[in-house]
């Protein structure tokens, strides 16, 4: 298969900015300009103007999953692996490299977002055989508190950049909806609608946008490999847009991956 980092730009035009052998995943997009994804369980960086992915050391880390972001202030990058738990676990590794730090004490944890002010991840979670849900971690105590109630699942979450929202993608009786809710686990709020499937919805740093993956009517889960959607909808509320189609999924658009100045956002689509 191929995999191809993409640039979607808010003047509407996508560039393909690498194109490769093999399933790539996840990109994040760095302070520096970096991106960084996710192959063959390790975590890779595509340096600005670079042409070819180098790896980043992570230590015994070496069965990532695709969940990972780097703090705001570009010190650490959060990673999911399961070689120590057997299950996925999220670890701190400086953003150059180097051996990896556990955070969470339970598993299986999934790493999404950071707060904005760095002080704790935002993650999902499934605990005691219950659902997946929505976690918050503290990255000094690792003392961890759920956010979410009352569905059948909730997953995909990234905070907003005021810190006064977390946005997921929730499940209620067969229908999977994008949502915001405050990080005290109040005021929970529906934010889309209609037969599509909404998955993994990041807020822009400049408050304005959401963008988030659509999946076709009847899909379970989040699988990779469909026809897909991305949308574009507002933070205050109101009617998204459809703004790319392609050939993706799950390891699409499944982490933070917005520029910091709100002008792009990276995703990966698999053409076939």
């Amino acid at each position: 298969m191929k995999s191809e980092i993409c640039i979607w730009r808010t003047d509407g035009t996508v560039t393909r900015r690498l194109s490769c052998a093999g399933r790539i995943e996840a990109p994040n997009w760095c302070a520096d300009g970096a991106i960084l994804v996710n192959a063959g369980g390790r975590l890779w960086r595509l340096a600005l103007g670079a042409e070819r992915l180098e790896p980043v050391e992570t230590g015994f880390a070496t069965r990532l999953n695709n969940d990972h972001a780097p703090a705001p202030d570009g010190s650490v990058i959060a990673i999911s692996d399961k070689v120590e738990t057997g299950a996925s676990c999220i670890y701190l590794v400086p953003m150059a490299g180097g051996a990896p730090r556990r955070l969470t004490r339970q598993v299986p944890s999934w790493m999404h977002g950071w707060s904005p002010d760095g002080r704790q991840v935002v993650h999902a979670g499934a605990r005691d055989g219950g659902p997946v849900g929505i976690y918050l971690t503290d990255v000094e105590t690792g003392t961890e508190r759920r956010v979410t109630a009352g569905f059948d699942h909730a997953d995909g979450p990234d905070f907003s950049a005021d810190g006064q929202w977390i946005w997921f993608n929730g499940e209620r009786d067969g229908t999977v909806d994008i949502w915001r809710i405050r990080p005290d686990g109040t005021g929970a709020e529906r934010m889309s609608g209609g037969p599509g499937v909404d998955w993994f919805p990041h807020p822009s740093p400049d408050g304005r946008h959401v963008v988030h993956l659509r999946y076709p009517p009847g899909t379970k889960g989040h699988p990779a490999d469909l026809d897909v959607a991305l949308w574009l909808m507002p933070q205050s509320g109101g009617a998204g847009r459809e703004i790319v189609q392609m050939r993706g999924g799950q390891g699409s658009i499944n982490v933070p991956s917005w520029a910091p100045d709100s002008s792009a956002f990276a995703f990966v689509r698999y053409p076939a």
